[in-house]
């Protein structure tokens, strides 16, 4: 492992030239661009030991709400699993997590808060003694001192306390907090993870998200303020989801033909990538309990494939289907997102530490935007989003190798796709929310993990990566994400002249 970490420093400093190390017996090494895979060339900064990288990105199966695996599983006991991955998979220690910001929309804020804190208690954090103690080596006195010596995750723990003195245990260390940007909850869970890394308020944290459809149902304000009569835009935030859906279609002309085949070709990618085995890299399987509902008999179960794919979904049944929103409408069950329960984390940390850990690089956070965007259509946010995002990496759009546009309904994801122009085979390649399911928090947290996966298997012919959505009361957010080991052939260093 030392020889690994040496290695990858000297590629480090290979990457970072400085004028200090130019000599005149070797080629000056200095930064330029990249030809990794098939991506227009890309400028990388010097420095770039301070990227943000992703590290792991896991998330549980998704599962139809009130009908699905999860229909009787606590929100606590769904998200614990996936911190646990992270942290399990990669031998970080929990202790050094800075902090944990998970997605969550529909609960009530502070009953989700306390959920979440139960989860990351389950889940082994916060590194807190009782926890370290099960790692105990070794204990012994010495000099009047007691000695406790613990590995756990094969870091060493040491604590040390006088005889004389009062026997205190070592505090808690890692907090959490939830985040409610609606449909891009775990997306921006994640970017103000990464946000806070770059700030250098930690080094290493956790973006997660979470929902439970089954407890926490869709539902309007109870009671309006009379001032929005007066203000149509803040009257159009009221909007429920499906109208606005409608609105887009009529506005854009986007056809009921078009949204039923969208939705076909959703189910098929997704039924083709779970065939052929692509999201068990992704997939964290979920030990729990179902509940019979004619029996009431409890049974044991482990969840991990997504239950809402329908293979079979063709354009004739699609085409019976009756408007759900209006009634002379073309949005329909079929044709919009899922009700869904899951939940999803990602680990992401400073470059350079990462690789001091010796740890694989599965993404770079390159970039992250949110835009306001008419509530009245609130779905074509990624439309507006995603050049945004895209410009602020230095980027164009056709320099984005993948696309990951979450389905809330494809009267907008068709929007969306046909008005920037995009290629369908870069888009949504394992299929999406109508075939997958739209867990509103989860969902920015899945898309990276679903993302990177596909990166990862593509190889140098996916570099960079965009994951965007719409979101309620009208806007949009995007992600620029870049495959972690473009850079391991120093196809960003050119010999230069003296």
């Amino acid at each position: 492992m030392e020889k690994a970490i040496n290695r990858q420093k000297v590629l480090l400093a290979h990457l970072q030239p400085s004028s200090q190390s130019q000599t005149r017996e070797s080629p000056i090494l200095s930064a330029s661009t990249c030809g990794a895979g098939d991506s227009a060339a890309y400028q990388r900064a010097a420095a770039f030991g301070d990227d943000v990288v992703i590290v792991a990105a896991y998330r549980t199966a998704i599962c139809k709400s009130k009908r699905g695996g999860f229909k009787d599983t606590h929100p606590d006991d769904l998200l614990a699993p996936v911190l646990k991955a992270v942290i399990d998979k990669t031998n970080v220690d929990p202790s050094e997590v800075g902090d944990i910001v998970v997605g969550t929309v529909l609960a009530p804020g502070s009953q989700r808060a306390i959920e979440c804190r139960m989860a990351a208690f389950y889940a082994g954090f916060p590194g807190n003694f009782a926890a370290i103690l099960h790692h105990l080596l070794i204990i012994f006195p010495q000099n009047n001192r007691i000695f406790l010596v613990c590995a756990p995750r094969m870091n060493l723990h040491i604590f040390c306390w006088n005889y004389s003195s009062r026997f205190v245990i070592p505090p808690d260390t890692v907090p959490i907090r939830t985040v409610n940007r609606q449909c891009s909850s775990g997306l921006q869970a994640v970017a103000d993870v990464a946000g806070s890394i770059k700030a250098g308020f930690y080094d290493i944290g956790i973006g997660a998200g979470l929902e439970c459809m089954t407890i926490d149902n869709i539902r309007g304000a109870k009671k309006y303020n009379p001032r929005i009569e007066s203000f149509v835009q803040a009257r159009d935030c009221l909007l429920p989801m499906g109208l606005t859906s409608e609105n887009v279609a009529q506005r854009y002309g986007v056809t009921r033909l078009e949204q039923d085949q969208a939705a076909v070709d959703s189910h098929q990618k997704a039924a083709a990538a779970t065939v052929a085995g692509k999201f068990k890299d992704e997939i964290i399987p979920v030990s729990t309990k179902i509940l019979d509902p004619k029996t009431g008999k409890e049974m044991s179960v482990m969840i991990s494939v997504d239950d809402g794919i329908r293979p079979n979904t063709n354009i004739a049944d699609l085409s019976k289907l009756k408007p759900a929103f209006k009634k002379d409408g073309s949005t329909t069950a079929g044709n919009a997102s899922q009700v869904s329960d899951g939940a999803g984390a990602v680990l992401l940390m400073k470059r350079s530490l990462a690789v001091q850990k010796g740890l694989p690089i599965l993404g770079v956070f390159r970039s992250f935007a949110a835009v306001g965007v008419d509530p009245a259509v609130m779905g074509i946010g990624p439309a507006v989003a995603i050049p945004a995002a895209v410009k602020a990496a230095g980027l164009e759009l056709a320099d984005i190798d993948l696309f990951e546009i979450n389905e809330a309904f494809a009267s907008q994801f068709v929007y969306c796709r046909k008005k920037l122009e995009l290629d369908p085979e870069k888009v949504n390649v394992n299929g999406g929310a109508m075939a997958l399911g739209h867990p509103l928090g989860a969902t920015g947290a899945r898309c990276v993990a679903t993302l990177l996966h596909e990166m990862k298997r593509r190889g140098r012919d996916a570099r960079f990566g965009v994951i965007s959505m719409c979101i309620g009361s009208g806007m949009g957010a995007a992600a620029v994400l870049e495959r972690g080991d473009c850079v391991d052939e120093l196809n960003n260093a050119r010999s230069v002249g003296n």
